[in-house]
């Protein structure tokens, strides 16, 4: 997410004024597992994730079937290390929005369970978008 700094955030403010902010409560374990389970193609950037969108062969590219790799900083240790750094800088970043009270937190572990409350929050914000036709 962004911003991910009180540095960060202070310098959205120069450019910016937030009216709505909204922070995704995972747990720390979904993350990591999340993040360790993630593998890629080099060469396009495809990217796989073991538990929820495999390649049809394990190891390989759907489309070349070259071989798949793990980034160094999606081995379980290092996203730990990730995760941890994250939550520290992340902190005043949460506590300044919840001070102005723009902040918008939700909690859970699958996507699609979350995502309808997200939506009616922003619905509820942002009018919209008519096509030609509906006009």
């Amino acid at each position: 997410g962004f911003p991910r700094t009180l540095g960060q955030a202070e310098a959205l403010d120069r450019i910016c004024e937030l009216d709505l902010v909204i922070s995704l409560n995972i747990p720390f374990e979904t993350l990591k597992d999340r993040l360790s389970a993630r593998w890629v193609h080099p060469a396009s950037g495809r990217v796989y994730n073991m538990d929820f969108n495999p390649p049809h062969v394990q190891g390989v590219d759907d489309l070349t079937g070259e071989p798949l790799v793990q980034r160094e900083d999606d081995r379980p240790e290092a996203v730990a290390a990730r995760l941890r750094k994250y939550k520290d800088a992340a902190k005043p970043v949460i506590e300044l929005y919840k001070s102005r009270g723009i902040l918008h937190s939700f909690s859970g572990t699958e996507t699609n369970k979350i995502w309808p409350y997200v939506y009616t929050l922003l619905s509820s914000k942002i009018p919209p978008v008519l096509s030609d036709e509906e006009n």
